[in-house]
């Protein structure tokens, strides 16, 4: 499921998209089973004993607390109650194979939680032997700026439509909102291939679905809605904050030199990343500077990227500027996975650029409007990759409320 989420940087999500799902909610009647209904984060004993014949699961519904860096806005967010019922669900979705026509892959299986929700091989394993058209992108959230962002990617009706200046998913960014991402995804012949409509009948008559539909929704009626509702919340809960490079960023933020965070290779590959990196991906690497881009992996494409989908000729061979979070996690790099390391993507900015029709003016010489070479020594190029693995949120990796509930 290769184009599915970041997640992404997944946030707080989809105030839009819930308020039109959850008007519409109907509340089971006391015959359809001993629920304990939409307002408690516990589950009974009867559920329990339900749930536990497929999944592991606490008998209360995880509310995991996000403290954003000083850096970022150093306050602390709780989940709303409602939400973490939905996240708990969209868990369960995710990892369910039932959601792939013939059981073979879960969205869990091009975005593995060891892997920062990245996949180690440059193309993923889809049904009946198919292989993805893409790399997987890396799920991954960071939700100071925008509470609506996940994945790199917004929710609810503001961004059905393309509008110049928001981010949009899937490497192409056909899809305005993590809903139409989750149904491309799992409607997708090669990823998972299933109607939603029946899927949505299949899982309203097994038990466990039963139980958490109620837990989220007040209703067993889990309809194609509320299907990708939860796992746009599910993959609202994969934030990644806790690394050393905001530790870093929070010492600068007052002053600090952060000598006593970073090595000296480490500062180095920072101002490097500042000043030739941050204006594509962000500084506080929180959200990108620019959405998409060219970056001179060939002089002419052989996958067109936004251009395919827009029609236009200056969209051909730009793609979205990925997440970088756990970048360390996530190779191998760029939408056809061709990079193995870090060392290679550096290497391709240090003097591989090639002079696309396209590229990207940041990476074009002012002088002569020619590619550019940024001509890195040993010493940089490794500064870059040391302060890139700074990135790297352990807690995302190991995270229980992230894995993978079901008793395999």
């Amino acid at each position: 499921m290769h184009r599915f989420l970041t997640l992404c940087c997944g946030a707080l999500l989809a105030l839009g998209l819930t308020s039109c799902v959850e008007d519409n909610l109907t509340i089971s009647s006391p015959d359809e089973g001993d629920f304990s209904g939409p307002s408690s984060l516990t589950f009974s004993a009867r559920e329990m004993g339900v749930l536990n014949d497929e999944l592991t699961l606490s008998s209360t519904v995880p509310q995991p607390v996000i403290d954003l860096p000083r850096h970022l806005g150093g306050r602390t967010i709780v989940p709303d109650e409602s939400e973490a019922r939905k996240a708990l669900l969209g868990r369960v979705l995710f990892y369910d194979k039932a959601l792939s026509a013939t059981g073979e892959t879960s969205c869990a299986s091009c975005h593995l939680q060891e892997n920062a929700f990245a996949d180690p091989v440059a193309f993923s394993d889809g049904i009946r032997g198919e292989l993805t058209k893409r790399n997987s992108i890396a799920l991954g959230s960071v939700p100071a700026f925008a509470p609506e962002v996940s994945g790199y990617g917004r929710s609810g009706d503001e961004v059905a439509s393309r509008v110049e200046g928001r981010v949009r998913l899937f490497w192409d960014e056909r899809a305005g909102t993590v809903k139409e991402q989750s149904e491309l995804t799992i409607q997708d012949d090669i990823e998972m291939g299933k109607d939603l409509h029946q899927l949505s009948s299949e899982l309203r008559n097994r038990e466990i679905y039963q139980i958490l539909s109620m837990k989220a929704y007040g209703t067993t009626d889990l309809t194609p809605d509320r299907i990708t509702l939860a796992l746009e919340k599910f993959t609202a809960q994969i934030s990644s904050l806790n690394t050393r490079f905001d530790a870093l960023e929070d010492q600068f933020l007052f002053g600090g030199t952060g000598s006593s965070l970073a090595s000296d290779s480490e500062l180095l590959g920072r101002s490097l990343f500042m000043q030739d990196c941050a204006g594509c991906h962000g500084h506080s690497l929180a959200e990108p500077a620019i959405n998409v881009a060219n970056n001179g992996l060939d002089r002419t494409s052989t996958d067109e990227g936004v251009g395919a989908i827009s029609g236009r000729t200056r969209d051909i061979g730009v793609f979205k500027v990925p997440f970088l979070r756990n970048v360390a996690m996530t190779a191998p790099y760029m939408h056809d996975g061709r990079f193995a390391t870090l060392e290679e993507v550096i290497d391709h900015y240090s003097g591989g650029i090639e002079d696309h029709r396209n590229l990207h003016p940041l990476l074009k010489d002012p002088r002569d409007n020619s590619a550019k070479r940024f001509n890195y020594t040993a010493a940089e190029k490794q500064a870059l990759v040391d302060f890139l693995q700074m990135t790297t949120d352990n807690d995302v990796l190991t995270a229980t409320h992230l894995s993978d509930p079901f008793r395999r």
